[in-house]
């Protein structure tokens, strides 16, 4: 059965991550996916390595593992925009094209008549995203922006990590790129939107997409907190600003991530603790009360905690249904029973390596079941789709 966007045309202009992420969601949604490549060096993250991808016989093929995570099922073309001839063909391509994800600097494009306005003439249906670090206009627009340095300037560092009082505080980036992700995932459903407009309307549009408006946006409750209080939220380590208890606790031989969302959940866990008692306590009563008293219930609970080891706590406190969960590393993470039930690790068939690893779209549409047909392309893999 086929994808819901089968039938859909996609030109991608996009390097790096941020917009292959969104073009590879929509080629996991069966939209047929053009990736343009520079050619001989192609996309920036194709070297972004080690780790890289071993042939059949151990042998290193150059493609790394960043690159393989972003670009599966789609088509690989190596055009050089700078010359006129690869242009025409780009132009040919966006007169049969749906929509097209760019994220060149601000005017980048213009020189080469490949701009939204010049498109506008080729393909007055067209739906063109442009990514960029801080959008189209305003004092920022022609600088660069990269996915660690939007964290930093978004806030999202601020707030991630442990206080400066306790040992290895200060500001961190998180582990994976957000900004670009998230911006990858806005432009999906930007993109989605934009062609049900088209749909009813025929009218195309451009989307402006700048990871910096991204990453102020899903501050979510925490651009909230501040702009309610006036209070400039501050960083908590592994716990929540609005919720107590709900963050890592100590257990005998280790830690445990423990997420009480209400007083129903945090009666419940007492009662497994043994402390029946904190959960009427004036002091705990309320979750209002636990934030404010947050320092004082942690260091009770903990104590409790550190009489059983991890795997206890889990079993007695998953069966009374209080969220609860092993802080794994990757490895256990791709070990886990419900991770391999989802079927969240398979394999796609590589030219060179034979098979590739891939982790799974999280989508399950139950009438346009996601299709995989092919792992990212190699470089001009595809060329000969474009031969007249």
């Amino acid at each position: 059965m086929a994808g819901p966007l089968t039938g859909v045309k996609v030109l991608d202009l996009s390097r790096i991550l941020a917009g292959p992420w969104a073009t590879q969601v929509l080629a996991d949604y069966g939209a047929q996916v053009y990736k343009i490549e520079k050619p001989e060096t192609g996309d920036d993250t194709r070297h972004w390595g080690p780790p890289y991808l071993k042939d059949k016989a151990g042998n290193n093929t150059k493609e790394s593992a960043y690159y393989l995570s972003t670009n599966r099922g789609k088509k690989s073309i190596s055009l050089d925009i700078t010359k006129s001839k690869d242009r025409d063909i780009i132009i040919k391509m966006v007169k049969k094209a749906d929509i097209i994800v760019e994220n060149y600097k601000v005017g980048g494009l213009k020189e080469y008549g490949l701009d939204y306005q010049s498109l506008l003439a080729v393909n007055p249906e067209i739906i063109y995203c442009s990514i960029t670090g801080f959008g189209q206009d305003g004092p920022y627009a022609k600088r660069a922006g990269y996915d660690a340095m939007i964290q930093a300037m978004g806030g999202l560092m601020s707030i991630t990590g442990e206080p400066d009082k306790l040992p290895g505080g200060g500001p961190q980036k998180v582990g994976v790129a957000v900004a670009d992700l998230m911006t990858g995932m806005y432009a999906v459903s930007a993109i989605l939107a934009a062609l049900h407009h088209k749909n009813q309307t025929g009218e195309g549009q451009h989307i402006d997409l700048a990871l910096l408006d991204t990453q102020v946006a899903w501050l979510a409750n925490q651009g909230s907190n501040y702009l309610i209080s006036n209070e400039v939220p501050q960083r908590l380590g592994t716990a929540h600003p609005n919720i107590v208890p709900y963050q890592s606790v100590k257990v005998k031989g280790g830690l445990m991530f423990l997420a009480v969302g209400n007083d129903r959940q945090f009666a419940k866990c007492c009662e497994i603790l043994g402390c029946p008692e904190l959960a009427i306590n004036p002091d705990y009563q309320s979750n209002e009360q636990r934030v404010a008293n947050r320092d004082v219930l942690i260091n009770l609970l903990e104590q409790r905690f550190l009489t059983q080891e991890l795997d206890y706590w889990l079993e007695h406190l998953s069966a009374v249904q209080v969220p609860c969960g092993p802080i794994n590393s990757i490895d256990k993470v791709f070990d886990n029973p419900q991770v391999k039930h989802r079927n969240m690790l398979f394999e796609l068939d590589h030219p060179l390596a034979g098979k590739v690893p891939q982790v799974a779209n999280p989508v399950k549409f139950s009438k346009t079941p996601i299709e995989y047909t092919c792992s990212a392309p190699m470089l001009g893999a595809d060329n000969d789709l474009i031969k007249d």
